[in-house]
This record gives C-alpha cells, sequence and structure tokens, in this order.
C-alpha cells in the first residue's frame, strides 16, 4: 500500500495559496513546514494539511488573543494589567507611523525633548513632583533609581521589604545587579527608624518598599516616609519610595493604598510605581520627584538603555490627561449596576447569582475586596469559552465558574450571553 504520507502537499504549491502581500514568504515557509510535519508524524490527516495551513495563514500577524476579563480581578497580569483607554489607544495607533518623537518641527532639527509630553502631564497630574521621567517599567525605574543615586554605596532597606514579584522576580537581586550594595536593617516584621539612624553614616540612600502583593499583620511596625526624610538629611542620603501600582493621589476607595502625592510631601527624592496599574497606562516606568534627582537619573547611560518607545509614550500621556480610564471606572464601579447586569445575564442563560468580591490585582491594595455579583455556572464551561470567540476568561472557584461583569464593558453582555449559551448547549 502507498504511504498517504507521499501526498503531502509540497511547500511551494503551499505558499502558493496565500498573499504574499500580506504574509512574508519566510512566515509562509515556515507555517507550511508546521503542518507537514505534523501529517508526517501522523498527528493530522493528510487531507487536512491545505485547509489547516490557508487558516492558520488568514489568522491575524499577532498571535495575542483578545481577551473579555470576567474574573473580577481589575489589574490582571496574566492578561495585561490595566485596558487602554479608547483614547489611549488611538494615540497609540497615531503614533506608529512617523511622528515628531525627537525631531524639532520648527528648527528642522534633531531634539531633546523625547517624551515630553507624558513628562509634563505626569507633573500636571501630580503637583507635588517636580520633574518626571519615564522608563520600560517599574523594575528599570528601581534599578536607574537606585544606580544612578547610589553606585558604588549601600543602599538600606527594611528586611520587611525584601521582597518576591511574580515570577520568582526577586528586587534585591535586581538592585544587586549592578553597582550597589543593600544593606538591610530591622526585622522582618518590625522596623524602627533608629534602625535606618545606626547604618546611615555608611549609606548613600535609603530605599522603602510597597509590599504591595502581601500584607504583614499583627506585631508590626515600619518607619514612614516623614521619619526616613529628618534620618536622609542629618546624613545627606536619598530617599527613594517604590510605591508600587501607581496612584497619584489618596482614593478613599483603596484605603492603605500608598501614593506618589503622599509620598512626594513626605519628603521623598524620587517616587517610581508601575504605569500599567493603577495609572490605567500601558507598561511604564513612571519616576517623579526632585528636579534635581530626576536629572541626575535622567543623565545617566543606563537611562539610554530602559527608555521607553514612542508608542506608550502617546498612551501614557493620553491615559494621565484623559478624565477617567477603564482601570478607574472598573475600580469604582457601582455594586448595584453590577447586579442588574449580573442578573440580566444569569436570566438570559438559566443559571444563578451570588455575591462576590473582586480584587484590585497587580499587587495593588493586597487583601481589599471589591463587593460585587457573579453568575455562576458550571465548571466544564471555563475551557470552551476560554478558547472559543471570543474568548471569555472567568474565575474557577469551589466547582463552578464564576463570571463577573465588573471589568466586562457593558456592550459585551451580550456577547458574553450569547457565548454562554453556546458552550451550555
Amino acid at each position: 500500500m502507498s504511504d498517504p504520507r507521499r501526498h503531502i502537499p509540497r511547500t511551494d504549491a503551499l505558499c502558493a495559496l496565500v498573499d504574499n502581500r500580506q504574509l512574508a514568504p519566510e512566515a509562509a515557509k515556515a507555517l507550511a513546514k508546521r503542518f507537514q510535519d505534523m501529517a508526517r508524524r501522523g498527528e493530522i490527516p493528510v487531507d487536512e494539511v491545505e485547509t489547516r495551513f490557508l487558516q492558520a495563514a488568514r489568522k491575524p500577524l499577532a498571535t495575542m488573543t483578545p481577551v473579555i476579563n470576567a474574573t473580577g480581578v481589575v489589574v490582571h497580569t496574566n492578561i495585561g494589567r490595566a485596558p487602554l483607554s479608547q483614547a489611549a489607544t488611538r494615540e497609540l495607533t497615531r503614533a506608529a507611523a512617523y511622528v515628531d518623537v525627537e525631531m524639532d518641527l520648527a528648527a528642522g532639527t534633531r531634539s531633546r525633548t523625547r517624551g515630553e509630553g507624558a513628562r509634563r502631564a505626569l507633573v500636571e497630574a501630580c503637583p507635588a513632583a517636580e520633574a518626571a521621567l519615564v522608563v520600560n517599567n517599574a523594575a528599570a525605574a528601581l534599578l536607574l533609581a537606585t544606580t544612578a543615586l547610589a553606585e558604588g554605596g549601600r543602599v538600606l532597606i527594611s528586611r520587611g521589604e525584601m521582597i518576591e514579584i511574580g515570577a520568582g522576580f526577586r528586587l534585591p537581586e535586581l538592585i544587586e545587579s549592578a553597582r550597589v550594595e543593600l544593606e538591610e536593617v530591622g526585622a522582618t516584621n518590625r522596623t524602627h527608624p533608629q534602625d535606618y539612624a545606626a547604618k546611615a553614616g555608611q549609606a548613600a540612600a535609603i530605599l522603602k518598599v510597597h509590599p504591595s502583593n502581601y500584607r504583614v499583620q499583627g506585631f508590626t511596625a515600619e518607619a514612614t516616609v516623614e521619619q526616613l526624610r529628618k534620618i536622609a538629611n542629618e546624613h545627606s542620603l536619598a530617599l527613594i519610595v517604590d510605591t508600587g501600582s501607581g496612584l497619584l493621589h489618596p482614593d478613599p476607595a483603596l484605603p492603605g493604598e500608598p501614593d506618589a502625592t503622599t509620598a512626594l510631601e513626605a519628603g521623598a527624592d524620587i517616587v517610581l510605581f508601575s504605569g500599567d496599574k493603577l495609572l490605567g497606562g500601558p507598561q511604564a516606568g513612571v519616576i517623579l520627584g526632585k528636579r534635581e534627582s530626576v536629572d541626575t537619573l535622567a543623565k545617566h547611560p543606563l537611562a539610554r538603555a530602559l527608555r521607553i518607545d514612542k508608542l506608550r509614550l502617546a498612551a501614557l500621556e493620553a491615559s494621565v490627561r484623559e478624565r477617567t480610564t477603564p482601570t478607574h471606572d472598573y475600580l469604582h464601579a457601582d455594586p448595584d449596576s453590577l447586579r442588574r447586569r449580573a442578573e440580566r445575564l444569569a436570566h438570559s442563560v438559566g443559571a444563578t447569582v451570588v455575591a462576590h468580591d473582586g480584587r484590585v490585582g497587580g499587587g495593588g491594595a493586597p487583601g481589599h475586596r471589591l463587593p460585587g455579583w457573579a453568575v455562576k455556572l458550571p465548571a466544564s464551561v471555563a475551557e470552551p469559552l476560554r478558547t472559543g470567540q471570543p474568548a471569555i476568561v472567568g474565575r474557577v472557584h469551589d466547582g463552578h465558574l464564576l463570571i463577573d461583569l465588573r471589568c466586562v464593558p457593558q456592550t459585551c453582555d451580550g456577547d458574553v450571553a450569547e457565548r454562554i449559551k453556546q458552550c451550555m448547549s
């Protein structure tokens, strides 16, 4: 009998079926080889190679799949953290073409004002800051701040703030990758001002880090920014405060969450945080502070290696200038409105509504609950909802799938209902 694999379509025959104006020849060949190899291994029938190749070739060129976030977690790291607003998305798309990111159009020469619009927007939104700088992400901001202000010296940090964040990433290892030595002070649960003062004479800077992903409760103590400012003044040290999740001002809805304004007014030289968490913008490391300190960071050679691209500069500026962002709206969603939407969805699909507390996510306000509601479905529906179109990600808990509409645009409620009906049937 003839081996059916002898009839696997040739690479050139498959590539001839696609529009080379959209798909690069190398990409088409790699795609053809993928399905040819699957057929050779017996994973798919030979007569399906052409069909599957064409289906894959006609998909979007980028492989990331848009997701409807029905988990109730606002800043969900696994699905991209903060969603951009329509205005920020529009400005990002506009910046994808040629823009004057490093050019003075009036003079016709190269400028040194890269990112000026985003920096100005940040200072206007947070008047406690004299200057701003934006880099690739918060880890980059921390690396740049400690290196530029304490290179070759010691940085004092509380043992209770030697944290590890997602994916096994440890801040101490990041900082010590530069020419900076971390000096631990205090104990895990209690660190006092005198612990810093005892070692301040041999240090170059003090670093205070918001734990973000956890809380230490019970017999605890920590030094305030005001207390650390006094110690820093007595020993001519820089004071760096990592607030983490990116609030610019205190928010009554997030009690206890640190904000940039309060830290700067308390005396921090530098405050840094993520742009794609509570700020509601794109991935970025935002640095706010005293002009002299920010200028020192901006002039350091490392700043060039950590700089942010034009697309995110445009999205960040729009996010800061806009009246509100999706992240802010989801955090402050009205529980009664969420309940009405959940009840309509439950009635439509034949399910029940249960109380469900949302979460801030992304390390913001750990343990703080956002009162809300969810539609309770069988756990078996979770996988087909995730893998269909549109992809819907809910929360599987205690053997059930919970669909929380907090982070779902209301215009998508109908699509969610239809997808659930399809999967339930």
